[in-house]
């Protein structure tokens, strides 16, 4: 069904923004730049005239879809920790940072359209210890706060030691995005699926040592 027909009346902006994103995700990486309101407003049956009453210009439509992609990364990322059941809870949280990490990264592979955009548009984190309520709000329901929160419970489960939790989430982020960066557009492109994954695992099993090793114990591999 096409989106024109999926179209009703009172919906107009909620098609606009299926529409881009359906756009993003057919232009892959380059996506974004395939955005244009008025060709939105052909594919959903209505004149750009219609469209430009829902949104004030291309930037505001792509925060929107900007915005989809970033909700899909964090349902995608918490689909995998559902799955956990792990009942130990050093081992549950240590799963759960790889798991988002792994998710992170599958999903920049599958969807490198969404993926770029939402990245594109996430809230500035600068001045973050005084992020205004909605703000820290957005943060929170994003793959940004899952992994704060994994890295709290390793915290409280004692694999992370306190004084190594300040400044692990960007450590952690930095890599899973760097590596998702690689291989979108980087020197690691062409590597096929194996190789992505035994990268992608080797460097999550580091950090995961690196973490373990700062509070002195002898946490076996997880295997």
């Amino acid at each position: 069904m096409s989106t024109a027909r999926a179209y009703h009346h009172g919906n107009l902006r909620a098609a606009l923004v299926d529409a881009g994103v359906q756009v993003v995700r057919e232009h892959g990486a380059a996506g974004a730049d395939a955005v244009a309101l008025r060709d939105l407003a052909r594919r959903v049956g209505v004149s750009h005239n219609a469209a430009y009453r829902h949104f004030a210009d291309r930037e505001e439509l792509l925060g929107e879809i900007a915005g989809v992609g970033m909700t899909a990364l964090t349902e995608a990322i918490a689909a995998r920790l559902a799955t956990l059941g792990e009942p130990d809870a050093v081992r549950a949280a240590r799963l759960a940072l790889r798991e988002i990490g792994r998710g992170y990264v599958a999903f920049a592979l599958a969807d490198a359209g969404l993926f770029r955009l939402a990245f594109a548009a996430y809230p500035s984190l600068a001045g973050a210890p005084a992020m205004e309520p909605e703000l820290e709000a957005t943060v929170e329901a994003s793959p940004f706060g899952q992994l704060n929160r994994a890295l709290d419970a390793l915290v409280e489960v004692g694999y992370l030691a306190p004084d190594a939790r300040p400044g692990a989430e960007f450590t952690c982020w930095s890599l899973v995005h760097g590596l998702a960066m690689l291989f979108l557009e980087g020197p690691l492109q062409r590597l096929g699926p194996a190789e992505r994954e035994s990268i992608v695992e080797g460097a999550l099993a580091a950090i995961d040592r690196g973490f373990g090793g700062t509070t002195g114990g002898a946490w076996p591999p997880l295997g």
